[in-house]
Parts: C-alpha cells; structure tokens; sequence
C-alpha cells in the first residue's frame, strides 16, 4: 500500500475530494427539489414524507450486503460504476418532468434507486478513506470533506435547487445526473488501492456478521451507533415533513425555504472548522454529550416557536453540532476498525444510522398527517433526553481497539 506523508494529504485525496465537492452540490439541489416536486404533486404529508423514507429504505434493506461487498470489490471501480447508475436515473426523471409524465410512483422509483446506490457508494468512499491518507492526517480529511459538503450540498445547492426548480422543474434533477457522471470521470483518475483484503471464499452471511459483531462488541463504538440510530429516528420523524412545516407554520415561499436550508449550513461550515478545537478543549466525551443536550433542545424549541429568526437559530446550532459529532465519529472509526473490516463494520454502523432514519421518515408522515406538524417535533425532543440519559456514561469509555476481536 503507498503511504501518504503526514505532511500532505496528496494529489490522490484531491481528486477524491473534487469528486465529493461535486456530486454533494448535486445531491444538495435534489433534496432541496426533490421535497418540491412531490409537494408540487401532493399535498399529503405522508406521501411526502415518503418519498425521504423511499431514499432510506435501501440503508435497512442492503446496508449490510452493500457493505459485504464492498470488502470483497474494487471499491474506486464500484463508486465510479454506482455514480454512472444513480446519472442514468436521474436523467430519466428529468424527462418525465420535463415531458409531464412524473408521478409519484416514478420519483419514489428513483429516490429507492438512488438510495440504493447510497448504501454501496458512500460505504466505499469511507472505506476509501484511509489508503488515500495516513491515519494522523484522518482528521483533516474528514474536516475538508465535510466542510465541503457543508459549502457545496448546503449553502450553494440548497437555494439553488429551490430556485431552479421554480424555473424549470425538470433542471435540478438533470444537473444532479451531470455531476454524478463527472464525479465518477474524475473517481476513474483515483490511483488503484491495493484489494480488501477480507477472504472472498466466505460466505455473504458470514462476512456480513463478522463486521456486525467487531461493532457490538466494541463498547464506545456500539454506543455511538445505538444513540445515533434512535437520533436519526427521533430526526427524521421530525424534518420529514419540513418542507410542510415551513410553508405552513412559518409562512416561507419555496424559494425562501431554499434559503432556509442554508441556516443548515452556516452552522455546519462552523462545526466544521471548530471540531478539532472543540475537542482539544473540552475532550471527545464532552463534545459528545452536549451533542445529544443539543439535539433534544433543537426539536423542543422547533416544537413550540413560529418565529423565523429563532428557527434559523436552532438550525444553525444543531448543524454545527452534527459536524463536530460526525468528523469527531468518523475519525473515530476509520482509526479504530482494521481495513479489511471497514466495509462490513461502516455499514453495520449505517444501517442503526441511517435505517433510523428510514423509519423516523416514514414515522414521521404518519404521525404529522394525524396529530399535526409539531407533534413529530414533540417526540423526537422526549426522545433525546431519554437517549442523552442513557448514553452518558458510556460516551466516557476509552477507545480502545484491543477490545475486539479481530476474525478471519
């Protein structure tokens, strides 16, 4: 394996992160059309919010076969390949749109495939990570990659996807299509890494359960994937219907909920440039637990105000958290779980992770259409309180390596 110098994170990390920089802009335009067009088609909470849990769903479903494979493949290949799908997809929406043939059976189709495509290609692109640069240079990495996405998907593709779709509907999804294939021509440029070194004679299964049993059996690492799971739960049911709440309890056009978005990334670009710092001052556990204090306060005070500035506020607060939880985790796992493991174990951590918030998605839809917009904001803050209480103590655990077992 070449070895990056500490010094520098290398020209191979640059095309990566070019890579990552682009198709997060366009990933950004569509989740901010995507909840547009489905509104634009109806008007029922639950068929909206279902087309955020459609996208999820694939995280439950293929999450731990997703990362199976991507311990056995050539994971450069595999993301150039699942980009070069995800642009072929999204093409295809934009010509119903533009046609006048889009429904929602046929953006639930894409979004299902798109999200598919997630569970390999952002699987592999973590597991890419760590041959790209040395490990005391993981930090940074993982600093600029999410600092980018922060620029990239949020303050620039968020409004912009609002605003392309109030000029043409079918333009949002037609850009995204465009990065991804340019994302995958510069992944193809990527330097070849050496070949997981997992054992291909295994079977799936067996494979598939020797990541999820490195992850329980590893003390911290479990507890940040079970608190994050019920997080994500608690979220999602939340801010599935976010683009209802923001038309109907704060009165913000399409356009200005575009820009609403960017409060996201105001407060992300922050963590992201903080979270070194925030840990070196006040340690791992510290930034930990007030991550989770943060997370609880955000859904409350989203539940009870319908004043714009204090929404922007706590969206810019609760970003800035996510950053700092999100670099601080990743740097976590990538340093902690061996490399021929980093597939299997990433995607058992994604399925507690983002299968979360598959469910809280669709719970979400449900809960708003019956009881109102706010009573998902309700639930998710009792839950992160219950969550904080009882992941307190064990944030406090050393990150300890040896305490797993390695196998085969």
């Amino acid at each position: 394996m070449r070895a990056p110098t500490s010094a520098r994170l290398g020209a191979d990390f640059a095309k990566l992160w070019t890579a990552s920089a682009v198709s997060n802009v366009g990933d950004g335009i569509t989740m901010a059309a995507g909840p547009l067009l489905v509104a634009s088609i109806t008007d029922n909470p639950a068929l909206v919010a279902g087309a955020v849990f459609v996208q999820q769903l694939p995280w439950l479903l293929f999450a731990l076969l997703s990362g199976a494979y991507v311990d056995r493949l050539d994971r450069r290949r595999l993301v150039v390949t699942v980009n070069l799908v995800r642009a072929a997809a999204l093409t295809t929406l934009a010509l119903t749109i533009a046609t006048g043939t889009v429904t929602v059976v046929v953006c639930y189709a894409v979004l299902f495939l798109l999200g598919t495509g997630e569970t390999l290609a952002d699987t592999a692109m973590g597991a890419l990570l760590p041959s790209v640069v040395a490990a005391d240079r993981l930090p940074n990495a993982n600093a600029r990659l999410y600092a980018t996405f922060t620029i990239g998907n949020q303050f620039v593709a968020k409004p912009l996807g609002a605003w392309l779709f109030v000029i043409a509907a079918a333009a949002p999804f037609g850009l995204n299509a465009l990065t991804f294939a340019v994302a995958a021509a510069l992944l193809a440029r990527l330097r070849p890494a050496p070949a997981p070194a997992t054992t291909t004679h295994a079977s799936v299964v067996r494979s598939i359960a020797e990541g999820v049993r490195w992850l329980w059996r590893h003390r911290l690492l479990r507890t940040l994937a079970l608190s994050m799971g019920v997080g994500n739960v608690a979220f999602c049911a939340a801010f599935a219907v976010f683009v209802l709440y923001c038309r109907q309890r704060l009165g913000v056009s399409d356009v200005g909920y575009g820009f609403l978005l960017t409060a996201f990334a105001v407060g992300g670009l922050a963590g992201t440039a903080l979270a070194a710092r925030l840990v070196g001052t006040f340690g791992r556990t510290g930034v930990l637990r007030a991550g989770l204090v943060v997370e609880m306060l955000t859904h409350l005070i989203l539940a009870t105000t319908t004043t714009l500035w204090v929404v922007v506020v706590v969206l810019v607060m609760f970003s800035a958290h996510g950053m700092v939880w999100g670099v601080t985790v990743a740097s976590l796992r990538q340093r902690l779980v061996p490399s021929h493991l980093l597939g299997r174990v990433g995607s058992a951590y994604a399925v507690l992770d983002l299968g979360g918030a598959a469910v809280g998605s669709l719970l979400g839809g449900l809960i708003a259409g019956i009881w109102g917009l706010t009573t998902p904001f309700w639930i998710a803050g009792v839950t992160m309180a219950l969550v904080a209480v009882a992941a307190w103590r064990p944030l406090g655990q050393s990150p300890n390596r040896s305490e797993t077992i390695e196998e085969g």
